[in-house]
């Protein structure tokens, strides 16, 4: 390398610097300027009890779900209606916890199904309590459909 191609190869590697710094400079004051516009107040929603009932049900039952898999892998078998249970339940709460937090007006309607599924998983789960990863499910369940049962039709 030549001691032009050296200092060409410097001044474009400065030129990219700068124009990195200038551009994260103009993306910090655009960040500024967009808090500023949206500095108002997060209320919660009512449905806040909901949301964080069915939110924590979708976690403990991808736990139990993560462990059944686990132990059917080792062969056992007794946990095959556990991950069933909390496999659906997840999904179920999943979308709960969506359509809760979107206020939607089908809500009651899918609180009721979903007091369904979390009390078959919470039943399910109890078979297997002895397991704290059913245990935690099988609580989260309870909760969660006593949540539902607040609004469903």
């Amino acid at each position: 390398m030549n001691r032009r191609e050296l200092l060409l190869g410097a001044a474009a590697m400065a030129a990219a610097v700068t124009t990195s710094s200038a551009f994260a400079g103009e993306q910090d004051h655009m960040d500024m300027g967009m808090d500023m516009h949206h500095d108002h107040e997060h209320k919660s929603t009512r449905n806040q009890k909901l949301i964080e009932a069915a939110s924590d049900c979708v976690l403990k039952a991808n736990i139990c779900l993560q462990h059944c898999i686990v132990a059917m892998g080792a062969g056992d078998k007794s946990l095959e209606a556990c991950a069933k249970s909390s496999s659906q339940v997840a999904a179920l709460c999943a979308a709960l916890q969506q359509m809760a937090s979107a206020e939607s007006k089908y809500l009651p309607q899918l609180a009721r199904v979903a007091m369904d599924v979390c009390k078959d998983c919470e039943d399910e789960c109890k078979k297997t309590e002895k397991h704290p990863e059913c245990k935690a499910c099988e609580e989260a369940c309870a909760a969660c459909y006593k949540e539902c049962k607040k609004i469903a039709v």
